[in-house]
């Protein structure tokens, strides 16, 4: 889950009398602000289907029999359903369980360790991460994630319990021979040395890459995937499409991260699996590869990374 864009919680109030008037400045307001959460239409299909590798169908308004068929009918035929609580993760193992083009990455998000510290001390995050583990070892739990580090949204007092939690999540992926999803905001420098101290499990999968294009080598050399998001599409993204770049397309796979960091011409409406063509066809370009070329590569590289 990209930590820079939170849901509100909190509905609109309700607008006084007259103030959708036909031609009223209110009402012209208003009819802009509906436009704009207006879900996008439906990209034309991909040539050759691929997996959204990222996904919180949980945050979402459709349901998630038509989040799939949705994304069914633009070649998104396979998505990793993310969990970043425990409430959350056995969520996501359930709907993987009921649903059979859908299976689940469970964790404890970065942010969410240190709110678990604070309430209950090591004792709660222990709790909550052998409940992680038991959620993990499900046959269609195939990933530990999305774990890592926070700097942006955590201040110092989470550091500890952060680098607590990724480390156990570490050691928990290797021990389930499952893929680990990263979660890695503001924290490039810090997220590379645990790897390297624990050893990182055999597949590694950076979701939402936000590194530059240096980092992208240093991934590249240790063969950890790259899972690029709408937000490659971002007027101000250029220093992600040069990570994007220089990234090898044998390791790199494609996420919506929905309902956030929806791909332009849509940012700022309400993201889903089925905006998937958007972003990759954003990636061949900066790539200079054919559509259906890089396709072929996301979806091998997905299900080589998850193991399905």
């Amino acid at each position: 889950m990209s930590s820079s864009a939170t849901p509100d919680p909190t509905p609109n109030p309700p607008a006084g009398p007259g103030a959708d008037s036909p031609g009223s400045a209110a009402a012209t307001h208003a009819a802009k602000a509906r436009a704009a959460q207006a879900p996008p239409p439906p990209p034309e299909p991909l040539a050759y289907p691929v997996a959204d590798s990222h996904t919180h169908l949980d945050m979402q308004e459709p349901s998630v029999a038509d989040a799939l068929a949705a994304a069914s009918a633009v070649g998104v035929t396979t998505l990793i359903q993310v969990g970043c609580d425990l409430e959350r993760s056995r969520w996501a193992a359930e709907t993987a369980a009921a649903h059979e083009n859908v299976w689940a990455a469970v964790a404890l998000h970065p942010n969410e360790a240190p709110r678990l510290a604070a309430e209950g001390g090591d004792a709660l995050l222990d709790k909550a991460l052998a409940g992680i583990e038991e959620l993990a070892a499900l046959p269609q739990v195939l990933a530990v994630g999305e774990t890592g580090l926070d700097y942006f949204r955590t201040g110092p007092e989470g550091v500890a319990a952060q680098q607590r939690s990724f480390r156990a999540h570490i050691e928990m992926a290797k021990r389930l021979d499952a893929a680990l999803v990263i979660h890695d905001r503001e924290a490039h420098a810090d997220v590379l040395r645990i790897l390297d101290e624990e050893g990182a499990p055999e597949r590694t999968v950076f979701h939402c890459f936000s590194g530059d294009a240096e980092m992208a080598r240093v991934c590249a050399d240790k063969g950890y995937f790259m899972s690029f998001a709408g937000n490659v599409t971002f007027k101000n993204a250029q220093p992600l499409r040069d990570a994007l770049a220089v990234a090898p397309p044998e390791l790199l796979l494609v996420e919506t991260d929905a309902p956030f960091l929806t791909p332009a011409p849509y940012r700022g409406r309400p993201g889903a699996p089925y905006l998937i063509p958007l972003t990759l066809r954003a990636m061949s370009r900066t790539k200079g590869m054919p559509e259906e070329t890089l396709a072929r590569h996301v979806a091998a590289n997905t299900a080589r990374a998850f193991g399905y």
